[in-house]
């Protein structure tokens, strides 16, 4: 049960690197901003070799819950104070974009929809409150909500999407060599070594969320890595669930899949320190707390199909790290469990500066 419920099985292997290969550009990392780093690469020219430890859309960004969300891992109510009301206004504006470039190439993988922000006490319903003052500030839409889930807010620009399907057909559309079950072993400004094969090129992005500062050490105490677990049913009819739904600040989250089935994740806090790790092992404290909120909070006795795990970045101040590590080694990470949309918009931004431009996407 440790497959993620997104995983079709109709995805045919890339090769594993042997030997040596040249590329302008090699990118560590095939997830959703490694793919980005890789097409906006092409675009612009550039040869380019990728590289994954793993499978395509095998880490966090082929096994998280599927959201497509406007913005950062903190509301923008949280973000003006950290940024100034104009970058914070940019940044979110920028998100808005890029999910319309994802919806754009990844059409059948996404549904716009909206999303919906649950709080249940008095502290969070206050929150929603700022969180929307400030969003109208900036001329952003949101709407108060009371419905079947509680209430909260609505976000009507945001959606959900499959992630690994999205993975899966960004890399098939692009005319890059890729290969995979290519462990990183080395990373310096020219050549990146794997177990088996080298890269030799001009330039090196590492867009890797979950384990960065085990690439980068540099990175090790900027980006800490963390588990994430989920949970899936068979399809029901018991609930019906038109939206994605974030309740406790997005401490849990879920949406119903179009044939029905529940997808739901969250309490990492109720698991401690023990979340602190690399390991995509579940564990039976979250995995208890999620089967317990599935049945007696969501009231849906369905099977569970699905239990499943991801290594994902976080940052202290919520902010994804973007920058050059190294001479000609360029890094992002520590998207804080938002990074199907802000992950993306760090690969265009890696893609960029890796050329020599010196582009900043976030203002």
């Amino acid at each position: 049960m440790s497959a993620p419920v997104w995983e079709d099985g109709g995805w045919a292997p890339r090769p594993c690197l042997t030997g040596d290969v040249t590329a302008d550009v090699c990118v560590v990392g095939l997830g959703g901003s490694g793919l980005t780093a890789v097409a906006e690469l092409l675009d612009r020219g550039a040869t380019v070799v990728g590289v994954e430890a793993g499978y395509v859309g095998g880490g966090a960004a082929g096994r998280n819950g599927g959201f497509l969300l406007a913005g950062l891992a903190h509301g923008h109510h949280r973000m003006v104070p950290v940024l100034g009301r104009e970058r914070a206004a940019l940044l979110y504006r920028r998100t808005l974009e890029e999910m319309d470039r994802i919806e754009a190439a990844t059409p059948e993988a996404v549904q716009r929809k909206g999303s919906l922000r649950i709080e249940r006490t008095a502290d969070g319903l206050e929150d929603c409150a700022a969180q929307a003052a400030a969003l109208r500030a900036d001329g952003f839409a949101v709407e108060e909500y009371d419905g079947p889930e509680g209430q909260g807010l609505l976000l009507p620009y945001d959606g959900v999407l499959q992630p690994l399907a999205r993975c899966r057909q960004l890399a098939r559309s692009l005319a890059a060599s890729l290969y995979e079950l290519s462990a990183v072993l080395d990373i310096t400004p020219r050549l990146v070594t794997t177990d088996k094969g080298r890269v030799r090129c001009g330039a090196v992005v590492v867009a890797v969320d979950g384990g960065l500062g085990q690439l980068l050490p540099e990175l090790a105490s900027r980006v800490r890595t963390v588990r994430l677990q989920m949970l899936a049913t068979a399809p029901t009819h018991e609930i019906a669930v038109p939206r994605p739904v974030y309740l406790r600040d997005g401490y849990e989250y879920w949406q119903q899949l179009p044939d029905g089935r529940i997808a739901l994740g969250g309490f990492r806090d109720r698991g401690g320190r023990e979340e602190q790790t690399s390991s995509t092992d579940t564990s039976a404290v979250v995995q208890g707390a999620l089967e317990q909120f599935l049945r007696e909070d969501l009231g849906v006795q369905a099977p569970i199909t699905h239990r499943w795990a991801a290594s994902v970045g976080y940052t202290q101040d919520a902010l994804p790290y973007l920058g050059q590590v190294r001479q000609g080694v360029w890094a992002a990470g520590g998207y804080c469990g938002t990074g199907n949309v802000v992950g993306a918009l760090c690969g265009r931004q890696l893609a960029a500066n890796a050329l020599g431009e010196s582009a900043d996407y976030f203002g």
